[in-house]
């Protein structure tokens, strides 16, 4: 195997490609969601749950299968996970790349290797986030795709009119009611124009709308007015009524969600603020990427296909459809993975070059590293807060949260951490936090509650997902180290000594049984206490840095059974499926240069490309299966380093 240099890379600030959660790369200029058809008032923030998302500087849940806890807990801000878009575009550019300097490169996570022997060459990733698109790989096989908006019809539901019926001012009032806003205990709206269908259309209109509400009709001086009134206390807001829901149709609405620039939970808090639900009522089997166009299958209970069509009308950059009601809501970690199309624009390579990196890219495939989105953006990574947390380190792990830092994060953040720094005042620190569900936020909070000699409790604040993120960052930089010592050690053949999988169990090798195996059945351990290690020279570098990180890998429990590894295994190559690949000629940069599925719908004929053209792009698909980085994929096309300190210091220049 044929180790080769890394080409230079052109890209944007904020083009790195993420799969399933990009909070590293800002956004597009965002558009504005039109709201003129759809009510909403802040008020709806309160249906959210109080734990906090992941700041900028907790790893990513991570890539294409894997993804955040499925839960209300993942809620996030209103607000663009990047640097503010705001000012001069070449001060901007400066500052950022001065931040980056601090940042991590692939050589500090230990992504060192290529197995592919083609010289590689530059291409820009990401330029617009509509050059990624992912579709999600259903549990059947199926590639999911938007191509049917129809509503099934069903004689239950409403007639489109519960839309209508209603004023603006009357929502304001029956929403502040629903979220025990105010101090009535129900609300009157008078029928103008009284018929019984009018009557039966309002009554549809509120229990539909806003759900934990019932309806009875009074007469009142000779008028009729329709109440409004909580029926069950507030539980019923999260629990939508039994009893309005036909028993012949499943519990659960499915839909095919496409989304342009929102991450998967983002895409959720929308969808049940305008349908004044709780986003817990939302399943799926894998979160996605932000800066990237998605489809994916998403499941909400006792909620009608006619209502959530209806958001077409409301949201820009969402669209719904493919509807169907089915007995059982969604499972994280069903799905087979996602296909990914990815456009590599102003790419330098010959079309040698491009035809020797594809083919290697569809025969041999990538090392299956985890991705640079696993391990933060700033100068303090997130391996290390894991791996004070394995030592028992708990003032480190308090200090490595909370201390300044290089690196781009939001400004009150900055602020936050100089007064932490000047004061070790959690409350003092805590006011500096417009936004106190971050991490952050949450740890101050709990280090007020708990004190500061109860950092233990104080860290238990802060939702397990996100805690345990930390430690599976720092097993990940130990597995990506291992697997870039076992490559250049061994190269790419099995070895006696290697580990398999057979079924869920792992075994070795043996000399004698080599020849029946190949690089991409051999896997390496994520360390814990539940696996073996390989029988040769790689079982005892796991061992030397284990030991030099202060942790002994014959006991990988903790005494805090949350941070107890058991370990896992994971493949150390991976062979992209569907592998298809084009190069494709263009004058300007701004032109889509695939339909998406909205283009289909819409009817748009697909771009026509000329033989010759200013600009030439790798348009490239391929699928891969759930926990691996299409970055990583990439980066083995273009030899390219994908962690945003490269791309940037590469790409100053450029931007100005």
């Amino acid at each position: 195997m044929e180790m080769t240099k890394m080409a230079g890379v052109s890209l944007k600030r904020g083009s790195l490609a993420v799969e399933d959660n990009d909070s590293v790369a800002p956004a597009e200029e965002a558009k504005r969601q039109k709201v003129s058809e759809c009510h909403l008032t802040t008020g709806q923030d309160r249906l959210e749950n109080d734990s906090p998302p992941n700041s900028e500087n907790v790893p990513e849940a991570v890539s294409a299968g894997e993804g955040k806890k499925n839960s209300a807990a993942q809620l996030e801000e209103e607000e663009e996970d990047g640097l503010s878009e705001e000012g001069d575009e070449e001060e901007e550019a400066e500052s950022f790349a001065d931040m980056m300097k601090h940042g991590l490169t692939e050589l500090d996570v230990g992504i060192t290797k290529f197995v592919s022997s083609h010289q590689g060459f530059s291409g820009i990733l990401k330029e617009r986030y509509s050059d990624f698109v992912v579709h999600e790989i259903g549990k059947d096989g199926r590639i999911s795709h938007l191509d049917d908006l129809s509503v099934p019809v069903d004689e239950e539901d409403p007639s489109e009119d519960v839309f209508t019926v209603l004023t603006a001012e009357e929502k304001q009032h029956l929403e502040e009611l629903q979220l025990f806003k105010n101090k009535e205990t129900s609300v009157a709206i008078e029928v103008i124009e009284d018929t019984k269908e009018k009557r039966t259309v309002i009554h549809q209109a509120i229990k539909s709308l806003f759900p934990g509400l019932e309806t009875k009709t009074e007469d009142r001086e000779g008028k009729k007015y329709i109440v409004a009134y909580h029926a069950a206390g507030k539980k019923a807001l999260a629990n939508p009524r039994k009893h309005s829901w036909p028993k012949s149709r499943g519990s659960y609405c499915h839909f095919v969600l496409y989304k342009e620039n929102k991450d998967t939970m983002d895409a959720i808090n929308v969808l049940s603020k305008y349908l004044r639900v709780k986003p817990n009522i939302f399943s799926y089997m894998g979160t996605k990427d932000k800066r990237a166009i998605t489809v994916q299958e998403i499941a909400v209970l006792k909620i009608t296909a006619q209502r959530l069509a209806h958001l077409n009308k409301c949201l820009m950059n969402f669209k719904l459809g493919n509807f169907s009601y089915q007995k059982n809501p969604l499972k994280l970690g069903e799905l087979q993975g996602n296909h990914f199309t990815v456009v590599l624009r102003n790419i330098t390579g010959t079309d040698d070059q491009v035809q020797q990196a594809m083919n290697s890219l569809k025969e041999i495939g990538f090392i299956n590293y985890y991705g640079m989105q696993r391990f933060g953006t700033t100068a303090i990574p997130t391996y290390q807060v894991g791996r004070a947390i394995l030592q028992n380190s708990w003032a480190e792990v308090m200090d490595l949260i909370l201390k300044p830092r290089s690196g781009a994060e939001k400004g009150y953040l900055v602020k936050c951490r100089e007064e932490w720094a000047k004061t070790k005042d959690p409350a003092a620190a805590l006011r500096k936090l417009p936004v106190k569900r971050c991490v952050e936020g949450q740890l101050l909070r709990g280090l007020s509650k708990y004190g500061m000699k109860n950092i233990v409790s104080a860290f238990g604040i802060i939702p397990r997902n996100n805690r345990l993120m930390y430690i599976h960052s720092y097993q990940s930089y130990v597995w990506n180290n291992m697997v870039s010592k076992r490559i250049e050690e061994y190269g790419l053949k099995p070895v006696p000594g290697d580990l398999v999988l057979k079924g869920a169990t792992a075994t070795y090798i043996e000399e004698e049984d080599v020849h029946n195996y190949s690089i991409h059945d051999v896997v390496m351990p994520l360390p814990g206490f539940d696996v073996i290690y390989p029988k040769h020279k790689i079982s005892e570098a796991y061992r030397e840095m284990l030991t030099a990180d202060n942790l002994d890998i014959d006991n990988m429990r903790h005494k805090i059974r949350d941070y107890s590894l058991s370990g896992a295994y994971r493949k150390i190559i991976i062979r992209p499926q569907n592998v298809s690949w084009e190069v494709v000629a263009y004058d300007d940069p701004k032109i889509p240069l695939f339909n998406t599925d909205v283009d289909n719908l819409e009817g748009k004929p697909p771009p026509v490309f000329a033989s010759e053209g200013k600009y030439r792009a790798l348009k490239m698909d391929f699928s891969l299966p759930p926990s691996t980085y299409a970055t990583m994929a990439i980066r083995e096309v273009l030899k390219m380093d994908t962690s945003i300190k490269n791309q940037t210091q590469l790409n100053t220049a450029w931007l100005r």
